[in-house]
């Protein structure tokens, strides 16, 4: 019961530590998917 305890505590601090890391290295859907820079239309 020990290990399954520590096991999702584990869980729950890996989660929130990637969770905190992916939301400070500053990128967005919108900004990685999407650039109007890129476009090519035609003239």
């Amino acid at each position: 019961m020990k290990a399954f305890l520590a096991a999702l505590a584990a869980l729950v601090v890996i989660t929130i530590g990637a969770n905190q890391i992916l939301v400070n290295s500053g990128f967005s859907a919108s900004s990685v998917t999407a650039s109007p820079g890129n476009v090519r239309l035609h003239d």
